[in-house]
C-alpha cells in the first residue's frame, strides 16, 4: 500500500526531476520536493489504510451467522467461530457455513452448483456411505461450506472449518483477483487521463515560452512537472473510494450495510422502492386476533376452550409449529409461527408437553409453491397429520369442517368467504385443517398426496400492526421523487388495508394478485404498473417480472427481500436490499445493500445517505478541479501579461499539499443539505459536471488566477519585493474561501453557519495556520523562498483572498433565483 503512493507516472517523473536539480546543485530544492512527495504518499497511504479498515469493518458486519448447539442451548454465532464437533442447525434458505456430516435431514435439499456445478439441488440423507473416495456430488450425508439450503432443515456436525472445507480448498487454488472500481471510479479515472492529456500540452506550453523569454531551463521544467502533478486529480478515484467507504460505514450505523460498494452512489438514483409487507412496512409481531371455529367468528380472547373442536384447533395450533423454546425461556422462529405458539401457549397448550404425547414423526415443510405446511405425529394407536397454510390451498383439499364433536361436508364458497372477510379487516388468515391416519405414510408419499382428504379445524386471523414512523417514511419518498410499491406473498385485501393505511395506496391506484398478473402479457403490464401500486400472492418470477416492466419504464428500482425465493429479484434489482433480521443467508449474498432492522424507514434513510455522498463527491470534484485549474491559469496566462512565472515548484506542491488535503476530505463529512429528500431523484445516465460544474471550474478558476495576477502584478508596480509571497499566499487563501463557498451549490455558508461542519473549519484554520508558517517563521522562509508580510501586505492578501468567496456567494444567490445553471 505504501509502494503503490509512488507508482503515479507524474510522481515518478518529479522525484527524477528533484534528483537532476540536486545533481546540478540545487539541493535545498531536491530535499523539500522529495519531502513533499513523501508527505503526499503518507497522505494518500492514510487515506487507503482508512478505506482498507473500513471495508474491513463492513466485511466484518457482513460475516455470515451461525445457528449451533453448545451445552445444549441453541446460539447464534459467526460463521468463522465454528469449530470442529460443533452441532450446526440449518433450515430453507440458510448458506451451510462448515463442512456437515448430516445427523438429521428430513426431506432436505442443498444447491451445490458453486462446487459441483450440477443445478439440480442434491437430496441429503443421514446413512452412512461406504466408499470415502465417492466425488463431492454423490455424498450425500455430507453438506459443505458455502452450499445453500433449498428446501428443508438439518442437524449436522462440524468436520472441517475455513480453509480446511472443500470450498476452502478450491480458493486455495485461487489467485488473488484485483479489486474492481465503481462506474464513477471509472469515470472519474477516465476524465483524469484526458485531463493529463490536456495538462501536459499546457506544461510543455509553459516550459516553451518560459525558456524562450531566457527563463532557467531547470527552473522551468520544475515548474512545468510540479504544475502537472498539482492539476492531475491522480488521487481522485481514491479519494472517492474513501467517501464511498466512510459513507458506507455512515449508512451501517443507521442499520443499513452497504454489501456492495458502488451501491452507495447508485442509491442517488432510485426512483422506485418495491417493498415487502411484513416486518419493513409493519412491526413484524403478529397476534392471533380473531379465530373461526364451529361456525363462528370470535375475537381470539373469546373462544371457549371448553369446547372440543376449539381444543383440537389449538392443539393443532401448537403443534404444527416449529416454534423452539429453550430451557432458559428463549423463544425463537417466524414470527406468524410465534404468534400462533403463544396463542396456544396463553391458553395452557404447552408445545413440548403434547409432543410429549404426540410427538412428531415426519414433516412436510412450508414452501412458496404449496403455501401450506404439514406435520405428523403419533397419537395413541394411530398417526394425525395437521396441515396450516393459505386458506385458498387448504380448502381446496378439504372434504369436511369440524363443528362441536362431528364434521360436516365443506362448503367451499361460503368458507372463502368467510376468509376473505376476515381479510378485509386487515388480518392475515391462516386456515387449520388436520387428517387421521391408521398407518404412517412413507417415504415415498408426497405432500400432494397427504395433503388430502382434510377436515377443516378453523381459521385463525393474525394482525401485523403498521410501524409507526411507516407512513412518515412513505411521505418522504414521495416528496423525493420516489415511488413506493408494496410487493406481498399476503392475502390482496390485507395487502389493501397495510397500503391504505400507509398512505401507499392512494385513490386511483391499483391492487393486483398473482393470478391476474400472470394472465398479462409484458406489454399490458408495461402500462398496468404505472398505476399498480401493491402486487399480492406473487411469486418468484413474478416480482422479476415487475422489476423489469419498471427498468423498462426508463426507473430505478430497489427491491427488498428476505428468502430464498426473493433472491432473483434481488439480483435484478438496481438495488437489492435483504433483510437483516429474518432474511436468508441467500437473500443476503444476493442483495446489495441489507437492513439491520428490517426497517422500511432505514432504507429512505439510506436513500438520503446515497444521495448526499453523491453530492459530496461532487463538490469535491468541484473544488478539487477549479483549485487546480487556477493554479494552471496563474501560471499559464502570467508571461502573456508580461509578468514573472509567478510561482516557484515548491509553492505549487505546496498549495496542492494543504488545499486538496484535508479541506478537500473535509467535504466528504458535509451533512445533507435542507431539501435534499424533496429533489426528484438523479437520472442513472447523468453526468458528474452536469448542473454547472464545468462552466463554476472555469470562471471561479479564472476568477482565482485573476485575482493572483492582480497582486502580483500590483505588488510589482508598487516595487514590493515581497511580491511573489503575495501571489503565494493569495491563491491559497483563495481556496480556503472557495471549499467554504463550495460546502452547497445552493445555500448560503452564511445559513448553513460555519460550526455545522467542524471538520472542514479546522481544515481551514489549519492550511491558514501552516501558510502563515511558511512566511513568518524564519527557518522556513529560505525553504518556501517567502519573506515576511507587513500588516498591509498581509491585509491586502486576506481581503483579496475574500473575493472569491463572495463571487461563489452570489453565483449561489442566482441559482437560488433559478437565473443560471437549471
Amino acid at each position: 500500500m505504501v509502494v503503490s503512493q509512488f507508482r503515479d507516472f507524474m510522481i515518478i517523473v518529479l522525484i527524477l526531476a528533484a534528483v537532476v536539480s540536486g545533481i546540478i546543485g540545487d539541493a535545498t530544492d531536491t530535499l523539500v520536493i522529495i519531502a513533499i512527495v513523501l508527505l503526499n504518499g503518507v497522505v494518500g497511504f492514510i487515506q487507503d489504510f482508512r478505506a482498507e479498515r473500513a471495508m474491513a469493518s463492513l466485511r466484518q458486519l457482513a460475516a455470515l451467522k451461525a445457528i449451533v448447539v453448545r451445552a445444549g442451548e441453541r446460539q447464534t454465532i459467526s460463521a468463522s467461530e465454528i469449530v470442529q464437533g460443533d452441532i450446526v442447525l440449518v433450515e430453507t434458505g440458510s448458506a451451510i457455513p462448515a463442512d456437515l456430516r448430516l445427523v438429521e435431514a428430513p426431506r432436505l435439499k442443498v444447491s451445490e452448483a458453486v462446487l459441483t456445478g450440477e443445478p439440480v439441488p442434491s437430496e441429503k440423507t443421514t446413512s452412512a456411505l461406504a466408499d470415502p473416495t465417492l466425488p463431492l456430488a454423490d455424498r450425500t450425508n455430507m453438506a459443505f461450506r458455502g452450499t445453500v439450503v433449498t428446501y428443508g432443515r438439518a442437524r449436522g456436525i462440524a468436520v472441517a472449518t475455513g480453509m480446511a472445507t472443500e470450498l476452502g480448498k478450491i480458493a486455495s487454488m485461487l489467485e488473488a483477483v484485483p479489486v474492481t472500481q465503481t462506474p464513477l471510479q471509472k469515470r472519474l479515472a477516465g476524465f483524469g487521463r484526458r485531463l493529463a492529456m490536456a495538462v501536459l500540452a499546457i506544461c510543455a506550453t509553459i516550459f516553451g515560452v518560459g525558456v524562450v523569454r531566457g527563463e532557467p531551463a531547470l527552473l522551468m521544467l520544475l515548474t512545468a512537472l510540479s504544475l502537472a502533478v498539482a492539476a492531475i486529480p491522480e488521487a481522485l478515484p481514491a479519494v472517492v473510494t474513501v467517501m464511498l467507504a466512510l459513507g458506507a460505514r455512515n449508512m451501517a450505523r443507521r442499520h443499513a450495510l452497504v454489501r456492495r460498494l458502488p451501491a452507495v452512489e447508485t442509491l442517488g438514483s432510485v426512483s422506485w422502492i418495491c417493498t415487502d409487507k411484513t416486518g419493513t412496512l409493519t412491526l413484524n409481531d403478529m397476534r392471533a386476533e380473531e379465530v373461526f371455529v364451529r361456525g363462528e367468528r370470535l375475537a381470539a380472547s373469546a373462544i371457549d376452550m371448553s369446547k372440543a373442536a376449539v381444543r383440537q384447533l389449538i392443539e393443532a395450533v401448537a403443534l404444527c409449529n416449529d416454534v423452539d423454546g429453550g430451557d432458559d425461556n428463549t423463544i425463537a422462529g417466524d414470527p406468524t409461527e410465534l404468534a400462533l405458539w403463544r396463542m396456544a401457549s396463553d391458553r395452557g397448550f404447552d408445545k413440548r408437553s403434547l409432543e410429549r404425547t404426540a410427538p412428531r414423526i415426519s414433516e412436510f415443510p412450508f414452501d412458496s409453491d404449496r403455501k401450506r405446511m404439514t406435520t405428523l405425529h403419533r397419537s395413541d394407536n394411530a398417526f394425525i397429520a395437521y396441515t396450516k397454510g393459505a386458506p385458498e390451498t387448504v380448502l381446496e383439499r378439504c372434504n369436511t369442517v369440524m363443528t362441536d364433536e362431528n364434521a360436516i361436508p365443506a362448503e367451499q364458497a361460503r368458507l372463502l368467504g368467510v376468509a376473505e372477510a376476515m381479510a378485509n379487516t386487515g388480518l392475515r388468515v391462516l386456515a387449520i385443517a388436520c387428517r387421521t391416519w391408521d398407518r404412517l405414510p412413507g417415504e415415498k408419499d408426497k405432500a400432494e398426496e397427504v395433503e388430502q382428504g382434510l377436515t377443516l379445524l378453523g381459521f385463525v386471523g393474525l394482525q401485523d400492526p403498521p410501524r409507526p414512523e411507516a407512513k412518515d417514511a412513505v411521505e418522504t419518498c414521495r416528496s423525493a421523487g420516489i415511488t413506493p410499491v408494496m410487493i406481498t406473498g399476503d392475502h390482496p385485501v390485507t395487502a389493501r388495508a397495510i397500503a391504505g393505511a400507509l398512505d401507499i395506496l392512494r385513490d386511483g391506484d391499483e391492487v393486483m394478485g398473482g393470478r391476474e398478473l400472470s394472465q398479462l402479457s409484458d406489454s399490458a403490464l408495461a402500462e398496468r404498473i404505472k398505476h399498480t401500486r401493491v402486487y399480492a400472492r406473487v411469486d418468484p418470477a413474478q416480482k422479476i417480472r415487475i422489476v423489469e416492466a419498471i427498468q423498462a419504464d426508463g426507473q430505478f428500482v430497489a427491491m427488498t427481500g428476505d428468502g430464498v425465493n426473493d433472491a432473483p429479484a434481488l439480483a435484478r434489482a438496481d438495488i437489492g436490499i435483504a433483510m437483516g433480521r429474518k432474511g436468508t443467508d441467500v437473500a443476503r449474498e444476493a442483495s446489495s445493500l441489507v437492513l439491520l432492522d428490517d426497517n422500511f424507514a432505514t432504507i429512505v434513510t439510506a436513500v438520503e445517505e446515497g444521495r448526499r455522498i453523491y453530492e459530496n463527491i461532487r463538490k469535491f470534484v468541484r473544488y478539487a478541479l477549479t483549485c487546480n485549474s487556477a493554479e494552471i491559469w496563474t501560471i499559464f496566462l502570467a508571461p502573456f501579461l508580461g509578468l514573472p512565472i509567478p510561482l516557484l515548484p515548491i509553492h505549487i506542491l505546496w498549495i496542492n499539499l494543504v488545499t486538496d488535503g484535508l479541506p478537500g476530505l473535509a467535504l466528504a463529512v458535509e451533512p445533507a443539505e435542507k431539501g435534499l429528500m424533496r429533489r426528484p431523484p438523479r437520472p442513472p445516465d447523468e453526468s458528474l459536471f452536469a448542473h454547472g460544474i464545468w462552466q463554476h471550474v472555469l470562471w471561479v478558476g479564472l476568477s482565482m488566477a485573476a485575482i493572483s495576477l492582480f497582486t502580483q502584478a500590483y505588488a510589482i508596480h508598487q516595487s514590493s519585493a515581497h511580491w511573489q509571497t503575495m501571489t503565494f499566499t493569495v491563491l491559497t487563501l483563495s481556496q480556503m474561501g472557495h471549499v467554504l463557498a463550495s460546502r452547497s451549490e445552493h445555500m448560503s455558508l452564511f445559513e448553513q453557519g460555519l460550526l455545522s461542519n467542524r471538520p472542514l473549519l479546522a481544515a481551514v484554520l489549519l492550511t491558514l495556520f501552516l501558510q502563515l508558517m511558511t512566511i513568518y517563521v524564519p527557518a522556513l522562509n529560505p525553504i518556501f523562498k517567502t519573506a515576511p508580510l507587513n500588516v498591509v501586505e498581509l491585509t491586502a492578501c486576506l481581503l483579496l483572498s475574500g473575493i472569491v468567496f463572495i463571487l461563489v456567494e452570489i453565483e449561489k444567490l442566482f441559482r437560488r433565483r433559478g437565473l443560471v445553471y437549471r
